[in-house]
């Protein structure tokens, strides 16, 4: 049984915008980019034939990979949910216990996670570790660097 795959509304319409640009730009493309090279003759020391086959076969790979994705994933209306625990959709501000440095975390799908943006995957160290808390809870987490505990701070569910 295939595991699903959790994310935003948001996340998935980026996948189907991804595929699409896939099916309707890319591959006509790269088809046509098949046949002109083909037409150079010599398929055997064709070296844009070749290059245009192997993009053909990577095309081929990201669209079942996105197909895939998309048939899998369950989407989470964050509309629906409560800010009484830390749950996926949540944004969570926390404070390290021991610097009181405050960051602040959205905890969305590995699919759409983003660190840069604050937005990090449930299944990421962070992420598991925060899953179920309250406010007021002390977080430990262990990542590969370090081990970190964290007093939540506020959770907050907001609508993009």
């Amino acid at each position: 049984m295939t595991q699903k795959i959790p994310m935003t509304k948001e996340g998935y319409e980026k996948l189907k915008q991804e595929l699409d640009r896939i099916m309707k730009v890319e591959r006509p493309k790269n088809i046509r980019d098949i046949e002109e090279a083909r037409a150079h003759g010599d398929l055997s020391e064709n070296a844009e034939y070749h290059a245009a086959k192997e993009r053909q076969g990577h095309l081929d790979a990201k669209k079942r990979e996105l197909e895939h994705k998309l048939a899998n994933s369950q989407i989470i209306d964050i509309s629906k949910l409560s800010n009484e625990k830390v749950v996926f959709g949540a944004t969570v501000t926390l404070a390290d216990t021991e610097s009181g440095d405050i960051k602040k975390y959205t905890l969305i799908g590995q699919e759409e996670a983003d660190l840069k943006k604050g937005k990090i995957s449930i299944q990421s160290p962070v992420g598991k570790a925060l899953i179920g808390h309250k406010v007021g809870d002390v977080v430990t987490i262990k990542t590969p660097a370090k081990t970190v505990e964290y007093e939540i701070q506020e959770i907050e569910i907001t609508l993009e």
